[in-house]
């Protein structure tokens, strides 16, 4: 997954590190990975990166007791 090209989140800050990276495989599929260890790789589909990441600007996937339902 080395030739992938990685994009960082927009929210990484300047520090370099703690950030989380995506990096697109093909049509159908992502890779997801955190820029502290970027040996470990995730594969995703495109759907379930794009609902999860709907569901975290929802809250539907916040854990917390006050976050909607």
């Amino acid at each position: 997954m080395d030739a992938l090209d990685w994009k960082r989140s927009s929210f990484c800050g300047g520090g370099g590190n703690n950030c989380v990276e995506i990096a697109i495989c093909d049509r159908a599929r992502m890779a997801v990975r955190d820029s502290v260890n970027p040996a470990r790789t995730i594969e995703v589909s495109r759907a379930a990166l794009t609902a999860f990441i709907t569901g975290v600007r929802t809250g539907k996937v916040d854990n917390r007791p006050d976050s909607p339902a």
